[in-house]
This record gives C-alpha cells, sequence and structure tokens, in this order.
C-alpha cells in the first residue's frame, strides 16, 4: 500500500529533470567558448564539480582589466607601513619605462602609466556569487594578480585576448593616435596612425553656415597652405615632425612593453594560436599568431632588462602626411599622419595603391584613411635601435 502511494505520488509530482545536465561535455564547451570572459568562467567553476572540471579546458578566453595598478600605486600604499623606506622605494619601483618618457618627451605628451601590475581584477564586481569559487578558482575575484596567475588553471587555450582599461599613451583632448603592432621574438612590423584633430561629419546646412561664414577652404591645411600632396614648410617649423616623431617612438615603446609582459603567458601555454593584447579605447594592438609565437618560444627575445621591454631593432619607416584629410563619410582629420614600420634587416614590403597590409591594421573609417593617406607622396625615414 505504501509502495502504491509512493509511486502514485511520483507520478503526480515527477521529480524535476535538469536538462542542462543532459547537455554533452564538447555542447558545455562550446558554451563555455562562446562566454570567454574569465571572471564569468571563474563564477561558472563554482556552480557544480562537472563545471569545476569542465572550465579549465576552454580554448577561447578573454582577459577584461577593470585598472591597472602603477607602481607610484604600490610606493604610496607602503608608505603607509614605513615612511622612510618607501621613500627610497618610490624612485626605486618608478617604472624604468615611465622614467625615460618623462625625461624624453616631458611637456610634449603625458607620461606613460606604468605597466608593470598589468592584470588587476577588480573585486567589486564579485559579488556573492565569487563565494562559491573554491581556492582553485579565487584569483578571479581577488585583486593585484598578473596574467599568468589569472590564467594558471586554463590547460588548452588557444585563442587568447586581453583587454586594458585604457591606452598608455597620453593624447592632447580630440586628436588621434592608433597603432597596430605584430611581434615573433622581436617587432615583425608596427602601423601607427595620427591626426592633430579629428573633426566628425556635420549636417549640410551646418557645413554651408560655416563655409559662408568663415571661408573654408578644403584643400587648405589649417595655416592657408594649399595641399599640393607634399609635405608643408610648416611642418618642420611648427613643431608637427616633433610631435609626429613623438607619437612613433613612445608607441614602439608601448607595443615592446606589452610584448615583454607576455612572456610568462606564452610560455606557460604551448597550445596558444593566436594572442591579442588591446585596450578599451582601441589605443594600441598588439598581436601575434600561432608562428610568432612559436618563434618566441624557440629564439628568446631580446629584452631592456631596466626598461622591462622588449628592445626595439633598427627600423625603416614609410611616413604620409596630409594636412587636411577628408573621408567619404565625412570626417576630417587634421595633420592625418601614417607611419609603417619593419626592422631593417628583414625584406622590403611594398605598400601597394590599396594600402594592402598597413589599412588591415585599423578598422573602418581608419582603414580607409590609410588607403588615402598611402596614394600620397612617400617619406622614408631610418631609426636605430633602442
Amino acid at each position: 500500500m505504501g509502495s502504491s502511494k509512493s509511486d502514485l505520488r511520483s507520478t503526480i509530482y515527477p521529480e524535476p529533470v535538469d536538462h542542462f545536465n543532459q547537455l554533452p561535455d564538447p555542447v558545455l564547451l562550446l558554451i563555455f567558448n562562446k562566454i570567454g570572459d574569465v571572471k564569468t568562467l571563474g563564477r561558472c567553476c563554482g556552480v557544480c564539480s562537472r563545471f569545476h572540471s569542465l572550465v579549465p579546458q576552454v580554448d577561447n578566453v578573454v582577459v577584461r582589466v577593470d585598472c591597472v595598478i602603477s607602481d607610484d600605486d604600490d610606493a604610496s600604499s607602503s608608505s603607509s607601513s614605513s615612511s622612510s623606506s618607501a621613500a627610497s622605494s618610490s624612485d626605486k619601483s618608478r617604472h624604468p619605462i615611465s622614467s625615460l618618457f618623462r625625461l624624453v618627451f616631458l611637456g610634449l605628451v603625458k607620461p606613460f602609466q606604468s605597466l608593470t601590475q598589468l592584470i588587476s581584477i577588480s573585486s567589486r564586481r564579485c559579488t556573492a556569487s565569487s563565494s562559491l569559487v573554491d581556492d582553485d578558482f579565487e584569483q578571479y575575484s581577488v585583486t593585484h594578480h598578473s596574467p599568468t596567475q589569472v590564467l594558471k588553471n586554463f590547460d588548452e587555450i588557444k585563442l587568447l585576448r586581453i583587454e586594458l582599461p585604457s591606452g598608455e599613451l597620453g593624447i592632447d583632448e580630440g586628436a588621434l593616435l592608433k597603432w597596430r603592432a605584430d611581434f615573433g621574438s622581436t617587432l615583425d612590423n608596427c602601423v601607427i596612425l595620427g591626426a592633430s584633430s579629428v573633426i566628425q561629419p556635420v549636417s549640410i546646412d551646418d557645413l554651408v553656415e560655416e563655409q559662408c561664414g568663415n571661408g573654408s577652404n578644403s584643400l587648405a591645411d589649417g595655416n592657408g597652405e594649399t595641399d599640393n600632396g607634399s609635405i608643408p614648410e610648416s611642418f618642420y617649423t611648427n613643431g608637427g615632425l616633433k610631435l609626429r616623431v613623438v607619437w612613433t617612438i613612445s608607441s614602439l615603446i608601448a607595443a615592446s612593453a606589452r610584448h615583454y609582459l607576455l612572456q610568462p603567458i606564452i610560455a606557460e601555454h604551448k597550445k596558444l594560436a593566436s594572442l591579442v593584447l588591446t585596450d578599451v579605447d582601441g589605443q594600441g594592438v598588439l598581436c601575434m599568431n600561432r608562428e610568432q609565437l612559436e618563434e618566441l618560444r624557440v629564439k628568446p627575445l631580446s629584452a631592456s632588462s631596466a626598461s622591462k621591454r622588449t628592445m626595439v631593432p633598427a627600423l625603416n619607416m614609410r611616413l604620409w602626411y596630409a594636412p587636411h584629410l577628408e573621408l567619404p563619410d565625412g570626417t576630417v582629420l587634421k595633420g592625418a599622419t601614417l607611419v609603417a614600420i619593419r626592422p631593417s634587416e628583414q625584406p622590403k614590403r611594398e605598400v601597394g595603391p590599396d594600402g594592402n597590409w598597413v589599412a588591415a591594421a585599423f578598422e573602418e573609417p581608419y582603414g580607409t584613411a590609410a588607403r588615402m593617406l598611402v596614394k600620397r607622396r612617400t617619406y622614408c625615414l631610418e631609426m636605430n635601435s633602442f
């Protein structure tokens, strides 16, 4: 009688079925790979033992950095415990890249943000759910962890993307500076696009009113000089050339510093096929493909231990400049500058009229800007290793 009651009850109130748990492991891994975000994956580990065993097998991971902790911040925190020792350690802990940048370019652009402690996963976004994560994955909710520590529990990473909260280089408000660098054991190529100011598209009525009021001429460079395809004389006398040199060197230093900091990750994750280190602002992108990653593992990089960055080899550079560049969508770049950089020891790589690999470095509309610039007169430059 009791058994029949139990059967009747189970018929009326059947046990709930966890349909999600019936999914095969490959399907769950596909879902986790679509998630990608390392903090979300860390929280998934606390859901159940099955998730905990599957998350380390994810091969597509994205690390979004909430904030960058500078050496100066560390020095100030240590001063609370010992002011005298902190005063001396502040000078020692200041990032050599920052010091070099301040020394060479003081007054021209804002100093570098320190990159020594690159990753800081903010605990403020990890609420009660983070308490579910066990000790193996607690780094996802704890601050001041390096990329290597954050990723140490992932065994199968093939695609890795790290996003910084902002670019390292301070530029004037309204100016444009973007760069993309490809590295193996050293720099393979770098493309830099800059403009002293960007004017967004305006309505036809506003444009007519502006032209009538100011008598503007689309062929003028802003100083009354006609654009004939060559660099105007004022470019050399009003600080334009100096500013472009600053953009170029500082972008190369930022790229080489990012590359230096990626060494431990590349060494630990042998299955990596693609590595991208970018920032939310879209200022700089460092890329490494499978061949470049393997090259770094086989051939140790030439590092500057004093400045904590990869040495930049001797370079050949090609520069294109337009005092006024109007894009098809109406965007206007004032003082538009494009620089294509490759090591001197590498075979010359031509830049075709369509911009090919140079234009491919940027998303639109800036890819179009690069294609327009390479049709102008080319200026060749050289730079020694540093």
